[in-house]
């Protein structure tokens, strides 16, 4: 999902891109895949690697993970890159709509999955970043995708730990965002002075692949404020 972003920006920063929980070649554990622990496992990666601190940062659900990060050991975190995500907890309708779709994961495969691509794109986006999409979500374990979906319906309001942070922050969303509007990552980038927004057109929720110059010139420049 980063590849965009390492390949164009690997002059500048190190990437270390986990694969998280029941995804990718990361194994899965009994029960929902909670924030807190796919965190705790990223930090076990910092600490593998001997990273004492970093610029933290997530699309979606990763900006979830990072905010949980941040809760778990703040003094790990450098700075903070929020794309397309928000620090709202999610209410009951959300819970029970995420549940619903855990369920039918669970029975139908991840396949299920595929009618929120026309929820997660926007309608700028290509032929080719849709069928990118639409095959890493039917190539994806269903278990770690019905975890994931349980455990974000788990995960709680974050704009305290968010609003405490010393750091500096970029908050990024994509114009044509139905999940987390703008309107959300404007509330968000107000809990802390000095944040960077920057709202990216022609993209939707997930803005690092439909509008990748525009997101890495973005990243590129925060990654040299924060070097300085």
């Amino acid at each position: 999902m980063f590849e965009p972003q390492w390949t164009a920006l690997a002059d500048r920063a190190r990437f270390d891109v986990p694969d998280l929980r029941g995804f990718g070649g990361s194994g899965l554990l009994p029960g929902p895949s909670e924030m807190n622990a796919m965190a705790d496992d990223v930090l076990a990666l910092l600490d593998h690697l001997r990273i004492a601190a970093a610029v933290v940062g997530g699309v979606s659900m990763g900006g979830y993970v990072s905010l949980a990060l941040l809760r778990n050991d703040p003094a790990r975190v450098r700075a903070l890159v929020l794309a397309d995500t928000q620090t709202s907890a999610d209410d009951a309708t959300g819970r029970d709509g995420r549940e619903k779709t855990a369920q039918a994961v669970l029975a139908q495969g991840s396949t299920a999955l595929l009618p929120s691509v026309d929820r997660l794109v926007g309608p700028s986006a290509s032929a080719e970043v849709r069928a990118r999409v639409s095959a890493w979500i039917t190539a994806g374990n269903p278990d770690g995708q019905a975890a994931a979906l349980r455990g974000m319906a788990l995960r709680p309001d974050a704009r305290d730990i968010l609003g405490r942070f010393g750091g500096a922050v970029m908050v990024v969303v994509g114009a044509d965002d139905v999940i987390t509007p703008p309107a959300k990552a404007r509330a968000m980038a107000e809990l802390v002075p000095g944040t960077e927004l920057v709202e990216i057109p022609g993209a939707g929720h997930l803005a690092n692949l439909e509008q990748p110059g525009a997101f890495n010139a973005a990243l590129g420049r925060f990654v040299r404020r924060i070097a300085r």
